[in-house]
């Protein structure tokens, strides 16, 4: 037996002068890992992706090799909590299928129960089979598929998930549909009508980012507007985030706290009459603090409505 490393990391394990067998040591997804590059965390969800990827690839390759290759259903359903990247990630995925020709187009058609379901008879299903055709040969994005059992048995949206299927099977290899939410009411979804599970075979969860990945998406966030964290600042973020509060463990809560602090800096730039680069591009730890002063100020305020019995708007 001979073994002979190529160039391009594969190596050939020659077991006689008939036979040859070629493997990839660790297979690469250059598409994958290109578009994802900038996409922090979500570490689970990007490797169930490469196996969706390598399934598709394979089937083809033996289909132009005269091989069975069963066709494989690829409706999706996306489990998180907001701000985890779900709609980020289709996006992506449409673009990747069509890249590999999954998809001719690819494209993201981004809906809710609002844009599904009518008031009136006959209503939900012409608006339903207007958004599958909108999004045939790419993606129909559902957030909040739940919603549309909301109602009970006698809701209209009991019509709109029948159109959904129905247009599975009318675009079997034209249309992938991703039904996305959070992950209990999700669940409490999929067990109320137990012939949707059968048509999504891809189940991923997206988990809310640890305090280590939330603050790289906001070192990101401020280096893509030309900012960056002083020391102090940076520490007092840290321990901001460590507090474990639910409700800043995801990209979206991120997303805010960089307006708002950048928000912070401009007004002590104004005060202060900074003009040089360095000053104008740094973020400092007052900045931090009077986020969170505000912060605590809102939930405060939060909590009184509420105790009171009144609606906080």
């Amino acid at each position: 037996m001979v073994s002979v490393r190529n160039t391009n990391g594969s190596i050939n394990v020659t077991l006689n002068r008939k036979t040859a067998i070629s493997y990839v040591e660790k297979p690469t997804f250059p598409s994958i890992d290109q578009r994802f590059r900038s996409i922090i965390g979500l570490n689970k969800v990007k490797e169930e992706l490469k196996e969706i990827y390598a399934q598709e690839l394979v089937a083809k390759k033996r289909r132009l090799k005269g091989l069975k290759s069963q066709a494989q259903s690829k409706h999706m359903i996306f489990e998180g909590n907001p701000g985890t990247g779900k709609t980020t990630v289709a996006r992506l995925l449409g673009e990747i299928m069509r890249e590999t020709d999954i998809l001719s187009k690819g494209h993201l058609v981004e809906v809710d129960r609002s844009r599904l379901v009518g008031e009136y008879v006959g209503q939900t299903a012409k608006k339903t089979r207007e958004k599958i055709e909108e999004a045939v040969d790419g993606v129909l994005f559902i957030d909040e598929a739940y919603a549309l059992a909301r109602g009970g048995d006698n809701d209209f949206g009991k019509e709109a998930v029948d159109t959904l299927v129905k247009g599975m099977e009318d675009y079997r290899d034209r249309l992938v549909i991703i039904l996305a939410g959070y992950p209990r009411e999700m669940r409490m979804f999929m067990k109320m009508n137990p012939g949707l599970s059968s048509r999504f075979p891809y189940y991923l969860i997206f988990e809310d980012y640890s305090s280590e990945e939330l603050f790289s998406i906001i070192v990101q966030m401020l280096k893509e507007r030309d900012y960056y964290l002083s020391k102090g600042a940076s520490v007092v973020i840290k321990e901001l985030l460590e507090e474990g509060n639910a409700d800043r463990a995801n990209a979206r809560y991120s997303r805010n706290l960089v307006e708002e602090i950048v928000r912070k800096q401009s007004l002590r730039m104004i005060a202060y009459d900074y003009t040089d680069k360095e000053h104008l591009m740094t973020i400092e730890k007052d900045d931090v603090l009077a986020c969170m002063k505000e912060e605590a100020a809102f939930g405060k305020r939060k909590s009184t409505y509420i105790s009171h019995g009144r609606p906080f708007s």
